[in-house]
């Protein structure tokens, strides 16, 4: 087995989205390559209902699909298909844009005025680009739950993991999605498909990704099972980390356990053009759907 080094480390950056939402944005709009297939990563948490309930508006989407956890809270959606919804604590929306679609999506806090809740973008290929739209809306409860023995608890929202397969199916980029936790001071490995891009994202608690069999350094010092470990380099709430390749990843959770979501997928390797929620190949595809958007003609 090959370890995945690390091969870069941020924290998520706080910035202002739709009418006036304060998030923290991972990465986008930036390096289409760093997570290829995935474009952009948010994490809209907030305890203050100033910050986030005025939402997402209307707005266009079109070459990509977009994935929202929600984990506090709920999301009220609605598109100009006709569809209306909401999404609770634990549900995921799978939407795929395709040629085009236009929608908003408006967060309320649950009864402590607490919102949470990510949002992922994942690139479409130019074949796919402008399939028809769809939504796969995935209720909390058909989410499968892996609990092992040392208390690693994983949900399975997309991919094969551990015996289970999530609900969410037919996504261009085959990725896999996980919400794992692992209890404090325990060392755990997960597989990882070699030719996948990959990245975690840490939401709660601390741990290393690096390879706790080569310490690098000390910053703490723990006995495990009679075994001395070096916990190095922790990295907490808001941490991005973008695995290099490898076929699985390590990880050595803190004295508060860690948290985290472990996202993997194909990446598609071709030329992206984007404009704010419109990613396609070209610019000419972009002013394409500028000047559908000015006629009207951006929805069927």
């Amino acid at each position: 087995m090959s370890i995945r080094p690390i091969k870069s480390t941020s924290q998520a950056v706080p910035t202002m989205e739709g009418a006036g939402v304060h998030l923290h944005r991972a990465f986008g709009f930036t390096d289409p390559t760093l997570a290829d297939p995935f474009l952009l990563f948010d994490d809209f948490r907030n305890d203050d209902p100033a910050k986030y309930e005025n939402g997402f508006p209307w707005h266009p989407h079109r070459g990509i699909e977009t994935i929202t956890y929600v984990l506090a809270g709920s999301v009220e959606h609605g598109d100009s298909l006709g569809n209306r919804g909401s999404m609770r604590a634990g549900d995921v929306q799978w939407m795929t844009a395709g040629r085009g679609i236009m929608h908003q999506e408006m967060p309320h806090g649950d009864a402590t005025g607490k919102m949470h809740g990510f949002q992922l973008w994942a690139n479409l290929p130019s074949a796919l680009k402008m399939t028809d739209p769809r939504y796969q809306d995935i209720s909390s409860k058909e989410i499968p739950t892996v609990i092992e023995d040392d208390g690693t608890v994983a949900r399975v929202i997309i991919g094969d993991f551990w015996g289970k397969t999530g609900p969410v199916e037919g996504v261009a980029a085959e990725p896999t999605f996980l919400d794992i936790s692992v209890p404090p001071l325990t060392r755990k490995r997960f597989k990882v498909d070699t030719y996948k891009s990959a990245f975690a994202y840490i939401f709660a608690g601390s741990g290393t990704f690096r390879d706790a069999s080569r310490p690098q350094g000390i910053l703490i010092e723990k006995e495990i099972a009679g075994e001395e470990v070096h916990l190095r380099d922790l990295s907490g709430d808001r941490t991005l980390v973008v695995f290099d390749t490898g076929d699985e990843i390590t990880v050595q959770s803190g004295e508060e356990g860690i948290r985290f979501l472990l996202v993997s997928g194909k990446p598609i390797e071709e030329p992206v053009a984007w404009h704010g929620p419109i990613v396609m190949n070209t610019q000419e595809e972009i002013n394409q759907a500028m000047r559908d958007l000015r006629s009207g003609s951006f929805v069927d």
